[in-house]
């Protein structure tokens, strides 16, 4: 039984992705999310998306998914308006679900800070695959 090797051409795999398709969206310039002052202490808050949209930047479809929020504020909370808009600018941008989920997180934590956060993001099958991907902050080392 031969066993067969994946063909490197200038770092492209076999499936033809390339560093740029991974990188893909990663550079748009979102906009800040707007916060409001937290008036309790030790609690927690979960947000869910029900109805997140994105694109695969090599194929260009459309990816469809639910996104969950879960953070302890600090002194900060997401002003769900603000993060609604925040969310709208995935809507056509080309990127992987995985830099989706890091991303928010990463957007999440700059603008509220909290004691914790975690971000998780369930997207539906294609080609008969579902996807779910999880980020903490703060980060293991």
């Amino acid at each position: 039984m031969a066993i067969k090797k994946k063909t490197e051409v200038q770092g492209a795999t076999r499936t033809g992705y390339t560093p740029d398709h991974a990188a893909s969206g990663l550079d748009h310039n979102f906009p800040s999310i707007e916060c409001w002052p937290n008036q309790f202490p030790g609690y927690e808050i979960e947000i869910d998306i029900p109805e997140f949209t994105s694109v695969c930047p090599k194929t260009g479809l459309p990816d469809f998914g639910t996104i969950w929020i879960r953070y302890v504020p600090n002194k900060l909370c997401l002003e769900l308006k603000a993060l609604k808009e925040y969310i709208n600018e995935y809507r056509n941008l080309g990127i992987f679900q995985e830099n989706v989920v890091n991303q928010i997180l990463k957007d999440v934590v700059k603008a509220t800070k909290p004691v914790w956060c975690e971000v998780r993001g369930e997207f539906r099958p294609r080609g008969g695959l579902g996807t779910l991907v999880e980020a903490r902050w703060p980060r293991k080392k």
